[in-house]
């Protein structure tokens, strides 16, 4: 039976045992039109299969690290005692450029799912969770990123409604392992 409970930070530690993977086969390549002035076109391409570790760029025990977490909410799943998702919503935080300077908004900083339990309403269910915490705290729409090579999220988050906001095909070229990836922004109204 899977159960759902929201978490404090004594749970980091098994929050990032759950695997944040992505099984990659397809890709939206990001085609413009007139150069850009006419709009993007995403077409979905098949790739090379690979598997993408999300985990290595995300852990919750580094969370305190780099932000204040005291506006932030943390909800898992689990089947029995075993931990098979968890998210991180973020709330008003100082020097989080992902809120752009906004206090009406908060961010889907991180969702995952263990493979054995994806397609059945678990990501769903959390993501409900943090919704429904974002409007106790009056907060008009959740900033979400996502990246091109992650087909699944892109579908999951437009079937929530999202809109996609911003495409930027350089915000990870500092990072050499992650260069060709763009990245996809999109406000979920709450």
């Amino acid at each position: 039976m899977i159960t759902y409970k929201q978490v404090d930070k004594n749970y980091f530690e098994i929050y990032d045992k759950i695997p944040m993977i992505v099984h990659v086969e397809s890709e939206y390549a990001i085609e413009k039109i007139d150069n850009g002035l006419g709009g993007f076109r995403f077409v979905e391409k098949a790739v090379a299969p690979y598997i993408k570790d999300f985990g290595k760029y995300e852990r919750a025990t580094e969370y305190e690290k780099h932000f204040d977490i005291s506006n932030w909410a943390f909800f898992m799943a689990f089947d029995g005692e075993q931990p098979i998702g968890a998210i991180t919503v973020a709330g008003e935080t100082p020097g989080m450029n992902m809120l752009y300077g906004r206090d009406d908004a908060c961010v889907l900083w991180d969702i995952r799912v263990t493979d054995g339990y994806k397609h059945m309403g678990v990501g769903q269910k959390l993501l409900d969770l943090g919704v429904e915490w974002a409007k106790t705290k009056n907060y008009e729409q959740m900033i979400i990123e996502c990246q091109n090579n992650n087909v699944p999220a892109v579908r999951f988050y437009h079937k929530q409604g999202a809109v996609l906001v911003k495409v930027d095909e350089y915000a990870y070229y500092i990072e050499e392992d992650i260069r060709g990836e763009a990245q996809l922004v999109w406000h979920l109204d709450l």
